[in-house]
């Protein structure tokens, strides 16, 4: 359990400097765009060799899944392409704040719902507080930034 929170929490760490590195390489070569589709070139090159060694054959198992499942492709695209287009003129911190918020409130529905085969956790009053108090407390660091 405790490596997966740790593995989650670098993710979470990395998602604003990602912003912050895809932001800057957009403004600098005239094109979010542009720097969106290098992010997922060089993404490309190191997710394919992870699975190399990692999973052999399993992307030739992806033939046949239903077609759904592949709009996680087109959702990763539209962050990406999103955060590097608005960061530099909004900032990091308001983009990540809005995806944050956005995060809450979707993996709540996910989970009380169990969409795409996620394990249901209801959302109770106590667990929707929980979410409200989170989701306040990203706002207060907004608001504390100013």
């Amino acid at each position: 359990m405790s490596q997966n929170i740790l593995i989650m929490l670098a993710a979470g760490l990395g998602i604003p400097v990602l912003a912050a590195l895809n932001a800057r390489l957009g403004a600098n070569i005239g094109s979010p765009a542009a720097a969106a589709m290098i992010l997922f070139v060089v993404a490309l090159g190191a997710t394919a060799l992870v699975a190399l060694f990692t999973g052999p054959g399993a992307v030739a198992r992806a033939v046949g899944q239903p077609w759904h499942l592949f709009l996680a492709g087109v959702l990763v695209a539209f962050y990406v392409l999103s955060i590097t287009y608005v960061a530099p003129v909004f900032g990091v911190g308001n983009a990540v704040f809005f995806v944050l918020l956005g995060q809450l409130i979707s993996a709540a529905l996910i989970d009380h719902f169990g969409l795409f085969g996620a394990q249901v956790t209801p959302l109770n009053l106590l667990r929707a507080g929980g979410i409200a108090v989170m989701g306040l407390g990203v706002a207060l660091t907004q608001l504390a930034a100013r």
